[in-house]
């Protein structure tokens, strides 16, 4: 009988990076953002503190499996008076966006007034200076593209409607603080794997056929929804052109860490590294709890989205 082989090959240590592996007290570790950095992988890594709320920790690695956990977090709720009110119930699910020499941070700010976006800068990961917070409530998944279009900023984001249920758009900014012309460019596809809702998962890298996207997609079922990974691919010269969508997920929770945990049957990413060999690192959150790795080959996932594809809108 022929088997199908998986698109996505799980490492045999997972998961990468769980609670024990952190030096201070946090219930979890997930939803990270993931880059290479001057030959060392940066990991910057959600966790859940003991009272609920979220901040950012930091770890290290030199081959993309095995990370150190610094001995402080990252990033926590500003006390600036212009973020800290929006940052007040905590900072999530950050993103690292490489850009014009630099990093881009983006991460969702929790406070009273809903969700918003908070983006921040970095050149080496040790000073980190907030920029402006760039939407509205509430929206959520912002993934900047590494480089610009006809002199402007792009990213994805994914606004909190259901008027366009969940559903992944595009906007532009000349300074990445004033961000406008927006659409929707992506739709769930109805009685589909990703037919609740979609989103931006990890940053856009670039391919010799598109941008290619590794997104999230989620299907509700009679016992809770599940969380999978899809793939998309967005022409090099306009990003609101999606060239295709997989039809099939790349990614689905069958781990006993991603079926089981804080948020059960759920596999997020935020972060993936492509590699100088055709291969891509994909880092993967597995029920909220612990921090996940696996390897495809980048022109097995461009096909799927070229030749297995399902509508974008």
């Amino acid at each position: 009988m022929k088997t199908h082989s998986p698109i996505i090959t799980r490492y045999r240590r997972n998961p990468i990076l769980t609670k024990r592996d952190v030096p201070y007290p946090v219930a979890t570790v997930h939803n990270a953002g993931i880059v290479k950095h001057d030959d060392r992988y940066i990991m910057l890594f959600r966790s859940h503190l003991l009272n609920g709320r979220s901040i950012i920790g930091r770890a290290d690695s030199t081959d993309g499996l095995s990370f150190t956990v610094h001995p402080e977090p990252f990033l926590i709720p500003s006390t600036d008076s212009g973020f800290a009110e929006y940052e007040a119930f905590g900072v999530e699910d950050l993103r690292i966006c490489p850009v014009d020499g630099e990093y881009l941070l983006t991460f969702s700010a929790y406070s009273r007034h809903g969700v918003r976006i908070a983006l921040a800068r970095t050149r080496d990961f040790e000073k980190v200076g907030r920029v402006a917070l760039i939407t509205q409530a509430d929206l959520r998944n912002v993934v900047i593209f590494p480089e610009k279009f006809a002199g402007r900023y792009a990213r994805l984001d994914r606004p909190h409607s259901e008027i366009s249920p969940w559903s992944i758009w595009i906007s532009y900014s000349p300074d990445l603080v004033h961000w406008g012309d927006s659409r929707v460019i992506m739709k769930p596809l109805p009685y589909h794997w990703d037919e609740m809702k979609i989103g931006p998962g990890a940053p856009p890298f670039k391919t010799g056929k598109g941008w290619l996207h590794i997104y999230h997609g989620v299907f509700k079922t009679m016992s809770g929804t599940v969380y999978r990974l899809g793939a998309a691919l967005h022409s090099l010269d306009d990003p609101s052109i999606i060239l295709g969508v997989s039809d099939e997920w790349i990614l689905q929770p069958e781990d006993p860490w991603e079926v089981s945990g804080y948020v059960p049957n759920v596999v997020f990413s935020c972060g993936a590294v492509p590699e100088e060999d055709g291969s891509v690192k994909i880092y993967w959150g597995g029920a909220d709890t612990v921090m996940c790795v696996g390897t495809a080959v980048i022109d097995d996932l461009v096909g799927l989205c070229l030749t297995a594809s399902r509508p974008a809108l």
